[in-house]
Protein backbone atom coordinates (compact mmCIF):
# COMPACT_ATOMS: atom_id res chain seq x y z
CA UNK A 1 0.00 0.00 0.00
CA UNK A 2 1.46 3.56 -0.78
CA UNK A 3 1.91 6.59 1.71
CA UNK A 4 -1.04 8.47 0.53
CA UNK A 5 -2.89 5.16 -0.30
CA UNK A 6 -2.22 4.60 3.64
CA UNK A 7 -3.04 8.23 4.65
CA UNK A 8 -6.15 7.97 2.70
CA UNK A 9 -7.17 4.94 5.22
CA UNK A 10 -5.80 6.99 8.12
CA UNK A 11 -7.97 10.14 7.59
CA UNK A 12 -11.42 7.95 6.77
CA UNK A 13 -14.13 9.43 8.79
CA UNK A 14 -11.70 11.80 10.68
CA UNK A 15 -13.18 14.69 12.15
CA UNK A 16 -10.49 17.91 12.09
CA UNK A 17 -10.85 20.98 14.35
CA UNK A 18 -8.97 23.83 13.78
CA UNK A 19 -6.91 25.18 17.12
CA UNK A 20 -5.16 28.23 17.29
CA UNK A 21 -1.57 28.05 17.90
CA UNK A 22 -2.38 29.86 21.41
CA UNK A 23 -4.52 26.67 22.29
CA UNK A 24 -1.99 23.94 21.54
CA UNK A 25 1.24 25.85 23.10
CA UNK A 26 2.90 25.65 26.06
CA UNK A 27 4.31 28.84 25.53
CA UNK A 28 4.71 31.50 22.87
CA UNK A 29 7.59 33.46 23.69
CA UNK A 30 9.45 36.51 21.52
CA UNK A 31 13.84 37.34 22.54
CA UNK A 32 15.11 40.11 22.98
CA UNK A 33 18.28 42.14 21.00
CA UNK A 34 21.06 43.35 23.83
CA UNK A 35 22.52 46.74 22.98
CA UNK A 36 24.57 46.52 20.17
CA UNK A 37 26.62 49.51 21.29
CA UNK A 38 28.17 47.21 23.87
CA UNK A 39 30.95 45.00 22.44
CA UNK A 40 30.89 43.02 25.64
CA UNK A 41 27.37 42.05 25.18
CA UNK A 42 28.94 40.05 21.60
CA UNK A 43 31.24 37.29 20.42
CA UNK A 44 30.54 34.97 23.49
CA UNK A 45 29.15 31.10 22.96
CA UNK A 46 24.99 31.18 23.25
CA UNK A 47 23.72 31.27 19.91
CA UNK A 48 21.27 34.40 19.49
CA UNK A 49 18.96 34.03 16.34
CA UNK A 50 17.67 36.57 13.91
CA UNK A 51 15.04 36.37 11.67
CA UNK A 52 17.00 37.01 8.69
CA UNK A 53 18.53 33.24 9.71
CA UNK A 54 14.55 31.75 9.58
CA UNK A 55 14.25 29.99 5.97
CA UNK A 56 11.91 27.21 6.27
CA UNK A 57 13.66 24.54 7.35
CA UNK A 58 15.90 23.51 10.38
CA UNK A 59 18.32 25.79 12.04
CA UNK A 60 21.31 24.17 13.95
CA UNK A 61 23.59 27.15 14.69
CA UNK A 62 23.37 31.24 14.58
CA UNK A 63 25.62 33.76 12.78
CA UNK A 64 26.10 35.86 15.55
CA UNK A 65 26.57 34.48 19.32
CA UNK A 66 25.93 36.50 22.49
CA UNK A 67 27.76 36.67 25.85
CA UNK A 68 25.98 35.40 29.22
CA UNK A 69 26.48 39.33 30.16
CA UNK A 70 24.54 40.46 27.21
CA UNK A 71 22.00 37.68 28.16
CA UNK A 72 20.90 39.43 31.49
CA UNK A 73 20.98 42.92 30.29
CA UNK A 74 18.27 42.21 27.15
CA UNK A 75 15.08 40.65 26.95
CA UNK A 76 16.08 37.76 25.34
CA UNK A 77 15.58 33.76 26.89
CA UNK A 78 16.53 30.49 26.53
CA UNK A 79 13.96 28.20 24.41
CA UNK A 80 14.11 24.90 24.19
CA UNK A 81 14.93 22.99 20.67
CA UNK A 82 12.53 22.17 18.49
CA UNK A 83 10.34 25.51 18.96
CA UNK A 84 8.55 26.29 15.66
CA UNK A 85 9.88 29.68 14.70
CA UNK A 86 7.75 32.36 12.87
CA UNK A 87 9.87 35.53 12.12
CA UNK A 88 7.69 38.32 12.63
CA UNK A 89 9.44 41.21 11.06
CA UNK A 90 11.00 42.99 7.29
CA UNK A 91 12.18 40.80 4.56
CA UNK A 92 11.51 37.32 6.36
CA UNK A 93 8.27 37.86 7.88
CA UNK A 94 5.93 35.08 7.89
CA UNK A 95 9.04 32.65 7.56
CA UNK A 96 9.11 29.15 9.21
CA UNK A 97 11.94 27.42 11.24
CA UNK A 98 12.98 24.88 13.78
CA UNK A 99 15.36 25.15 16.04
CA UNK A 100 17.80 21.98 16.71
CA UNK A 101 19.68 23.17 19.59
CA UNK A 102 18.84 25.27 22.68
CA UNK A 103 19.55 29.20 21.93
CA UNK A 104 18.17 32.41 22.08
CA UNK A 105 16.50 34.75 19.59
CA UNK A 106 15.72 38.15 18.86
CA UNK A 107 12.63 39.96 19.58
CA UNK A 108 11.37 39.86 15.73
CA UNK A 109 11.05 35.67 16.38
CA UNK A 110 8.12 34.63 17.36
CA UNK A 111 9.19 31.08 19.56
CA UNK A 112 6.24 28.35 19.64
CA UNK A 113 6.52 25.51 21.66
CA UNK A 114 3.81 22.98 20.99
CA UNK A 115 2.37 20.77 23.52
CA UNK A 116 3.52 17.20 22.52
CA UNK A 117 0.37 15.63 23.94
CA UNK A 118 -1.62 17.94 20.87
CA UNK A 119 0.57 18.36 17.96
CA UNK A 120 3.55 17.23 16.54
CA UNK A 121 5.95 20.22 16.51
CA UNK A 122 6.77 18.77 12.67
CA UNK A 123 3.46 18.72 11.97
CA UNK A 124 2.56 22.27 12.47
CA UNK A 125 6.00 23.59 11.08
CA UNK A 126 4.75 21.89 7.56
CA UNK A 127 1.44 23.25 8.22
CA UNK A 128 2.08 26.83 8.77
CA UNK A 129 5.13 26.78 6.36
CA UNK A 130 1.76 25.83 3.38
CA UNK A 131 0.22 29.02 4.89
CA UNK A 132 3.41 31.30 4.27
CA UNK A 133 1.86 33.63 1.65
CA UNK A 134 -1.28 34.06 4.19
CA UNK A 135 0.97 34.12 7.53
CA UNK A 136 2.77 37.57 5.33
CA UNK A 137 -0.42 38.88 4.30
CA UNK A 138 -1.19 39.76 7.35
CA UNK A 139 1.63 42.06 8.52
CA UNK A 140 1.23 46.01 8.35
CA UNK A 141 3.25 48.83 8.27
CA UNK A 142 5.89 49.82 5.60
CA UNK A 143 7.54 46.66 6.31
CA UNK A 144 4.36 44.11 6.48
CA UNK A 145 5.37 43.11 9.97
CA UNK A 146 3.24 40.90 11.87
CA UNK A 147 3.22 40.50 16.13
CA UNK A 148 2.84 37.71 18.20
CA UNK A 149 -0.79 38.34 19.31
CA UNK A 150 -1.39 37.63 15.69
CA UNK A 151 0.79 34.55 15.40
CA UNK A 152 -1.39 33.05 18.44
CA UNK A 153 -4.45 33.38 16.77
CA UNK A 154 -3.25 31.14 13.47
CA UNK A 155 -5.61 28.32 13.37
CA UNK A 156 -3.82 24.69 12.68
CA UNK A 157 -6.10 21.90 11.47
CA UNK A 158 -6.06 19.24 14.16
CA UNK A 159 -7.01 15.38 13.01
CA UNK A 160 -9.51 13.04 15.08
CA UNK A 161 -9.18 15.81 18.56
CA UNK A 162 -11.36 13.46 20.37
CA UNK A 163 -8.59 10.52 20.08
CA UNK A 164 -5.15 12.15 20.78
CA UNK A 165 -3.27 9.00 20.31
CA UNK A 166 -4.78 8.53 17.02
CA UNK A 167 -4.48 12.28 16.19
CA UNK A 168 -0.56 12.15 16.53
CA UNK A 169 -0.49 8.77 14.81
CA UNK A 170 -2.08 10.54 11.84
CA UNK A 171 0.26 13.49 12.09
CA UNK A 172 3.22 11.30 12.60
CA UNK A 173 2.18 10.13 8.79
CA UNK A 174 2.34 13.35 7.30
CA UNK A 175 5.03 14.79 8.83
CA UNK A 176 7.33 11.46 7.85
CA UNK A 177 5.70 11.60 4.03
CA UNK A 178 6.81 15.56 4.20
CA UNK A 179 10.22 15.22 5.49
CA UNK A 180 11.16 12.58 3.28
CA UNK A 181 10.56 14.76 0.19
CA UNK A 182 12.48 17.55 2.18
CA UNK A 183 15.50 14.96 2.88
CA UNK A 184 14.78 14.28 -1.04
CA UNK A 185 15.46 17.59 -2.06
CA UNK A 186 18.29 18.65 0.37
CA UNK A 187 20.07 15.29 -0.81
CA UNK A 188 19.98 16.01 -4.42
CA UNK A 189 20.94 19.55 -3.98
CA UNK A 190 24.03 18.42 -2.20
CA UNK A 191 25.06 16.19 -4.33
CA UNK A 192 23.90 18.28 -7.92
CA UNK A 193 25.93 20.94 -5.78
CA UNK A 194 28.70 18.57 -4.80
CA UNK A 195 29.25 17.75 -8.87
CA UNK A 196 29.47 21.69 -10.15
CA UNK A 197 32.37 21.99 -7.60
CA UNK A 198 34.07 19.10 -8.88
CA UNK A 199 33.41 20.01 -12.61
CA UNK A 200 34.57 23.88 -11.49
CA UNK A 201 37.40 23.01 -10.17
CA UNK A 202 38.28 20.43 -12.85
CA UNK A 203 37.57 23.60 -15.57
CA UNK A 204 39.62 25.94 -13.93
CA UNK A 205 42.58 23.36 -13.51
CA UNK A 206 42.40 22.96 -17.40
CA UNK A 207 42.36 26.02 -18.54
CA UNK A 208 44.92 26.94 -16.41
CA UNK A 209 46.96 24.25 -17.99
CA UNK A 210 45.91 25.20 -21.83
CA UNK A 211 46.68 28.75 -21.08
CA UNK A 212 49.89 28.56 -19.68
CA UNK A 213 52.67 28.49 -22.17
CA UNK A 214 55.52 29.30 -20.11
CA UNK A 215 58.82 28.00 -21.62
CA UNK A 216 56.58 26.70 -24.64
CA UNK A 217 58.25 29.16 -27.11
CA UNK A 218 55.09 30.98 -27.20
CA UNK A 219 55.64 34.63 -27.63
CA UNK A 220 54.09 36.76 -25.07
CA UNK A 221 53.11 39.92 -25.95
CA UNK A 222 51.53 43.25 -24.31
CA UNK A 223 47.89 43.35 -25.07
CA UNK A 224 48.16 47.32 -26.10
CA UNK A 225 50.64 45.72 -28.56
CA UNK A 226 50.00 47.44 -32.10
CA UNK A 227 50.50 43.14 -33.51
CA UNK A 228 47.94 42.06 -31.25
CA UNK A 229 45.17 44.66 -30.36
CA UNK A 230 44.10 48.19 -28.75
CA UNK A 231 42.03 49.28 -26.05
CA UNK A 232 38.98 52.03 -26.06
CA UNK A 233 36.59 53.05 -23.07
CA UNK A 234 32.88 53.17 -23.69
CA UNK A 235 31.02 55.85 -23.51
CA UNK A 236 28.04 57.56 -21.70
CA UNK A 237 25.48 55.11 -21.46
CA UNK A 238 23.21 54.86 -18.45
CA UNK A 239 20.51 52.47 -18.18
CA UNK A 240 17.76 55.12 -18.39
CA UNK A 241 18.86 55.02 -21.79
CA UNK A 242 17.80 51.96 -22.57
CA UNK A 243 14.69 51.45 -25.21
CA UNK A 244 12.83 48.26 -26.31
CA UNK A 245 14.67 47.56 -29.35
CA UNK A 246 17.20 48.98 -31.46
CA UNK A 247 20.72 48.97 -31.61
CA UNK A 248 22.39 46.68 -28.99
CA UNK A 249 24.26 47.70 -25.90
CA UNK A 250 26.05 46.32 -23.15
CA UNK A 251 26.00 48.47 -19.74
CA UNK A 252 28.71 47.30 -17.35
CA UNK A 253 27.22 45.80 -14.89
CA UNK A 254 25.31 43.78 -16.96
CA UNK A 255 28.62 41.84 -17.28
CA UNK A 256 28.36 40.63 -13.52
CA UNK A 257 24.59 40.14 -13.51
CA UNK A 258 23.82 38.42 -17.17
CA UNK A 259 26.52 37.74 -19.76
CA UNK A 260 28.98 34.18 -19.33
CA UNK A 261 32.20 33.52 -21.13
CA UNK A 262 30.83 35.00 -24.45
CA UNK A 263 27.43 36.37 -26.21
CA UNK A 264 25.55 36.30 -29.50
CA UNK A 265 22.27 38.80 -28.42
CA UNK A 266 22.84 41.71 -25.94
CA UNK A 267 20.17 42.16 -23.22
CA UNK A 268 19.33 45.88 -23.85
CA UNK A 269 19.38 48.23 -26.27
CA UNK A 270 19.34 52.29 -27.26
CA UNK A 271 18.34 54.22 -30.38
CA UNK A 272 19.83 54.13 -33.57
CA UNK A 273 20.26 58.22 -32.65
CA UNK A 274 22.02 57.60 -29.56
CA UNK A 275 24.02 54.65 -30.90
CA UNK A 276 25.42 57.43 -33.48
CA UNK A 277 27.38 59.16 -30.90
CA UNK A 278 28.71 56.16 -28.90
CA UNK A 279 32.27 54.33 -29.10
CA UNK A 280 31.02 50.76 -30.64
CA UNK A 281 32.31 47.25 -30.70
CA UNK A 282 32.38 45.13 -33.31
CA UNK A 283 31.94 41.13 -33.69
CA UNK A 284 34.99 39.59 -32.05
CA UNK A 285 35.77 42.57 -29.59
CA UNK A 286 36.02 41.93 -26.07
CA UNK A 287 34.07 43.73 -23.66
CA UNK A 288 35.16 44.44 -20.32
CA UNK A 289 33.70 46.05 -17.25
CA UNK A 290 36.83 48.11 -15.08
CA UNK A 291 34.90 48.94 -12.22
CA UNK A 292 33.76 46.34 -9.49
CA UNK A 293 33.36 46.25 -5.61
CA UNK A 294 36.38 43.70 -5.55
CA UNK A 295 39.86 42.66 -6.57
CA UNK A 296 38.10 39.62 -7.96
CA UNK A 297 35.62 41.24 -9.99
CA UNK A 298 37.11 43.86 -11.64
CA UNK A 299 37.99 43.27 -15.13
CA UNK A 300 34.98 40.34 -15.61
CA UNK A 301 34.82 40.16 -19.76
CA UNK A 302 32.52 38.87 -22.48
CA UNK A 303 33.41 38.31 -26.18
CA UNK A 304 30.50 40.01 -28.60
CA UNK A 305 29.73 37.26 -31.10
CA UNK A 306 27.27 38.65 -32.56
CA UNK A 307 26.43 40.13 -36.22
CA UNK A 308 26.33 43.86 -35.55
CA UNK A 309 28.17 46.61 -33.86
CA UNK A 310 27.38 47.04 -30.29
CA UNK A 311 27.37 50.33 -27.41
CA UNK A 312 29.11 50.22 -24.73
CA UNK A 313 28.65 52.25 -21.59
CA UNK A 314 31.38 53.80 -19.30
CA UNK A 315 32.77 52.02 -16.81
CA UNK A 316 33.74 49.51 -19.38
CA UNK A 317 35.83 49.20 -22.14
CA UNK A 318 35.92 47.01 -25.35
CA UNK A 319 39.40 45.44 -26.98
CA UNK A 320 39.49 45.09 -30.63
CA UNK A 321 43.23 42.47 -31.49
CA UNK A 322 43.36 40.01 -34.16
CA UNK A 323 43.27 36.49 -31.87
CA UNK A 324 40.57 34.31 -31.32
CA UNK A 325 37.39 36.06 -29.07
CA UNK A 326 36.46 32.94 -27.17
CA UNK A 327 41.37 32.42 -26.46
CA UNK A 328 40.98 35.99 -25.14
CA UNK A 329 37.90 36.02 -22.98
CA UNK A 330 39.03 32.97 -21.55
CA UNK A 331 42.59 34.09 -20.71
CA UNK A 332 40.67 36.92 -18.75
CA UNK A 333 39.51 33.72 -16.75
CA UNK A 334 42.74 32.49 -15.97
CA UNK A 335 45.17 33.36 -12.23
CA UNK A 336 48.11 34.40 -15.41
CA UNK A 337 45.57 37.53 -16.06
CA UNK A 338 44.68 38.28 -12.41
CA UNK A 339 47.74 37.99 -11.65
CA UNK A 340 48.96 40.58 -13.68
CA UNK A 341 46.06 42.86 -13.24
CA UNK A 342 46.13 42.99 -9.42
CA UNK A 343 49.28 45.61 -9.55
CA UNK A 344 46.79 48.19 -11.49
CA UNK A 345 43.61 47.88 -9.59
CA UNK A 346 43.52 51.31 -7.86
CA UNK A 347 40.88 53.14 -5.78
CA UNK A 348 39.16 52.69 -2.22
CA UNK A 349 35.57 51.47 -1.98
CA UNK A 350 35.22 51.31 -6.12
CA UNK A 351 38.05 49.25 -7.73
CA UNK A 352 39.28 50.11 -10.87
CA UNK A 353 41.78 49.06 -13.65
CA UNK A 354 42.18 51.38 -16.91
CA UNK A 355 42.52 50.48 -20.36
CA UNK A 356 45.73 52.08 -20.23
CA UNK A 357 46.94 49.81 -17.41
CA UNK A 358 45.28 46.78 -19.60
CA UNK A 359 47.33 47.46 -22.13
CA UNK A 360 50.40 46.36 -20.57
CA UNK A 361 49.18 43.07 -19.04
CA UNK A 362 50.71 40.35 -21.62
CA UNK A 363 49.09 37.51 -23.23
CA UNK A 364 50.34 34.57 -24.45
CA UNK A 365 50.10 34.43 -28.20
CA UNK A 366 50.21 30.87 -30.02
CA UNK A 367 49.44 30.50 -33.11
CA UNK A 368 45.68 30.48 -34.62
CA UNK A 369 45.14 26.31 -34.63
CA UNK A 370 46.28 25.91 -31.41
CA UNK A 371 44.07 29.12 -30.49
CA UNK A 372 41.07 27.45 -31.83
CA UNK A 373 42.55 23.97 -29.89
CA UNK A 374 42.08 25.59 -26.59
CA UNK A 375 39.00 27.03 -27.38
CA UNK A 376 37.09 23.84 -28.65
CA UNK A 377 38.25 22.46 -25.53
CA UNK A 378 37.45 25.23 -22.95
CA UNK A 379 33.80 25.29 -24.92
CA UNK A 380 32.81 21.91 -23.81
CA UNK A 381 33.98 22.27 -20.80
CA UNK A 382 32.43 25.73 -20.00
CA UNK A 383 28.96 24.02 -22.02
CA UNK A 384 29.21 21.27 -19.14
CA UNK A 385 29.34 23.84 -16.33
CA UNK A 386 26.51 25.89 -17.64
CA UNK A 387 23.79 23.05 -18.37
CA UNK A 388 24.95 22.27 -14.49
CA UNK A 389 24.82 25.49 -13.02
CA UNK A 390 21.17 26.12 -14.69
CA UNK A 391 20.08 22.40 -14.15
CA UNK A 392 20.73 23.10 -9.97
CA UNK A 393 18.30 25.31 -9.72
CA UNK A 394 15.66 23.89 -11.92
CA UNK A 395 15.68 20.54 -10.52
CA UNK A 396 15.23 22.05 -6.73
CA UNK A 397 12.39 23.88 -7.86
CA UNK A 398 11.17 20.58 -9.34
CA UNK A 399 11.18 19.06 -6.16
CA UNK A 400 10.30 22.25 -4.07
CA UNK A 401 6.76 22.08 -5.94
CA UNK A 402 7.17 18.11 -6.00
CA UNK A 403 7.22 18.72 -2.27
CA UNK A 404 4.62 21.92 -2.07
CA UNK A 405 1.78 18.80 -4.40
CA UNK A 406 1.92 16.58 -1.44
CA UNK A 407 1.96 18.96 1.25
CA UNK A 408 -1.21 21.14 0.11
CA UNK A 409 -2.81 17.32 -0.78
CA UNK A 410 -2.04 16.36 2.83
CA UNK A 411 -2.88 19.14 4.65
CA UNK A 412 -6.45 20.40 2.90
CA UNK A 413 -8.55 19.39 5.63
CA UNK A 414 -12.13 21.22 5.42
CA UNK A 415 -12.07 23.92 7.36
CA UNK A 416 -14.55 26.74 8.81
CA UNK A 417 -15.36 29.85 7.07
CA UNK A 418 -13.56 32.00 9.53
CA UNK A 419 -10.55 29.67 9.57
CA UNK A 420 -7.46 30.58 7.35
Amino acid sequence: MSDLAFLKKLLDGVAVEWKSLDTISKKISSGGTPKTSVRSYYGGDIPWLRTQEVNFGDIWDTGVKITEEGLKNSSANWIPKNCVIVAMYGATVGKIGINRIPMTTNQACANIQIKPEVADYRYVFHFLRSKYEYIKSLGTGSQTNINAGIVKTLAVPIPCPEDPEKSLTIQAEIVRILDSFTKLTAELTAELTAELKAREQQYNHYREQLLDYEGQGVEHLPMGDERVGTFTRGGGLQKKDFVEAGVGCIHYGQIYTHYGTYAHTTKSFVSEEFAKKMRMAKPGDLVIATTSENDDDVCKAVAWLGDEDIAVSSDACFYSHKLNPKFVAYFFQTEQFHRQKRAHITGAKVRRVNADNLAKILIPVPSAEEQDRVVNILDKFDTLITSLSEGLPREIKLRQQQYEYYRDLLLSFPKPEEAM
